[in-house]
């Protein structure tokens, strides 16, 4: 059991930028766990389920396609940047704002909500293809926390597990 504990402890999925302080305990786990603890809608699961259990067979080694403009045009009616040009802070607005539209009463909502998560896997997957060779600056990494969103919420990622 210590074994399992210390291997956990080694693992540090703080990403700090140039402009954190070493006084920064908060980290990005942190509010993604925060996030997954929400009420969180089932299509939001399966998408992470499915995310999850791909990259465990195929551990993203086919090449995946960018996103249609269809798509960035979806991203661009609710005002979303596409993946590689997020921040965590986007990322983590962006997954609360998608769990509360699951949620609405509002059908066509809903399914954009969905849509949009599904794009973000697929712009997801896309960067893992390419060892996320399309992202050049430390401030745009809303990816890591779309990574660690979907860990935290699939039923197929346990917790010693983190490095696949």
């Amino acid at each position: 059991m210590l074994e399992m504990l210390e291997k956990k402890s080694e693992i540090d999925l703080t990403s700090k930028s140039a402009f954190s302080s070493d006084n920064d305990t908060f980290t990005s786990r942190s509010i993604a766990a925060l996030l997954a603890k929400n009420t969180v809608p089932f299509s939001h699961k399966r998408i992470a389920d499915n995310y999850i259990v791909i990259k465990r067979i195929f551990k993203f080694q086919i090449s995946f396609n960018r996103i249609s403009n269809v798509e960035k045009a979806l991203l661009g009616k609710y005002d979303f940047n596409v993946l590689e040009f997020t921040t965590m802070h986007q990322m983590y607005n962006e997954l609360t704002l998608l769990q509360k539209w699951s949620m609405s009463d509002d059908e066509k909502l809903r399914e954009d909500s969905d849509n949009i998560l599904q794009i973000r896997v697929n712009e997801l997957k896309y960067l893992e293809a390419g060892s996320y060779a399309l992202i050049s600056n430390e401030i745009y990494n809303g990816y890591k926390a779309l990574i660690q969103y979907l860990k935290e919420i699939s039923k197929f990622q346990n917790e010693y597990s983190y490095g696949y």
